[in-house]
C-alpha cells in the first residue's frame, strides 16, 4: 500500500501518539503536521497565533498539506483544525486514506484541561469553546474513510483497531 494514512480529528483525539505507534508498526515515515510548522518557522504554535494570527498558521499549514500529498507511505496526524480548509482534505485524501479519531467532549476536556500549547482553547469559556470548535467541524470530520472513538481504547488498541481496517480493505 502506498497511500498515505492521514488522521484527522479534534484535538485531544490521540492523533500524535496513535499516529507515532501507527507509523512504527507499520514501518512508515510519522509526520505531525504542527511538530512541522513549528520547525519551519521556528516558533511554537501558541506564538505564531499570538505573533501573526490563526491566518499565518492555516496558511502554513496548507503549504504543508500541498508538500505532504506529493508523498507517500507516510502516517500523518494533522492538525485539529486541517480539515476547516477543503483544498486540505481534497489534497490528503487523493493520495491518503483519511482515518478519523474521535472521543466523547467530557473526554476531551478531562485531556485538554491543562494543555497550555492549545491557543485556540485559552478565551472564554472552555467548556463552550471545545464544544463550539467541535460543532464547526463536526462536517469535516464526517469526510474520514473509518473512525475510532479512542475514549476508553489505548493508544495500542486504537492501532489495532486501524490495521484491522486497513487489512479488511484491502481485502475488497
Amino acid at each position: 500500500m502506498e497511500q498515505n494514512l492521514v488522521l484527522i480529528g479534534f484535538m485531544g483525539t490521540g492523533k500524535t501518539v496513535v499516529g507515532r505507534r501507527l507509523a512504527l508498526r507499520l514501518g512508515r515515515r510519522f509526520i505531525d503536521t504542527d511538530a512541522v510548522i513549528e520547525e519551519i518557522t521556528g516558533l511554537t504554535i501558541p506564538r505564531i497565533f499570538a505573533r501573526y494570527g490563526v491566518v499565518r498558521f492555516r496558511a502554513e499549514e496548507a503549504l504543508l498539506v500541498q508538500k505532504l500529498a506529493r508523498e507517500k507511505n507516510l502516517v500523518i496526524a494533522t492538525g485539529g483544525g486541517t480539515v476547516l480548509n477543503p483544498e486540505n482534505i481534497r489534497l490528503l485524501h487523493e493520495r491518503g486514506i483519511l482515518i478519523g479519531l474521535t472521543a466523547p467532549v467530557e473526554i476531551l476536556y478531562q485531556r485538554l484541561r491543562n494543555k497550555k500549547n492549545r491557543p485556540l482553547l485559552r478565551r472564554g469559556n472552555f467548556e463552550e469553546k471545545i464544544n463550539s470548535l467541535l460543532a464547526e467541524r463536526e462536517g469535516a470530520y464526517s469526510m474520514a474513510e473509518y473512525t475510532v472513538n479512542t475514549g476508553a481504547l489505548s493508544p495500542d488498541q486504537v492501532v489495532n483497531r486501524i490495521i484491522s481496517y486497513l487489512k479488511a480493505r484491502e481485502q475488497v
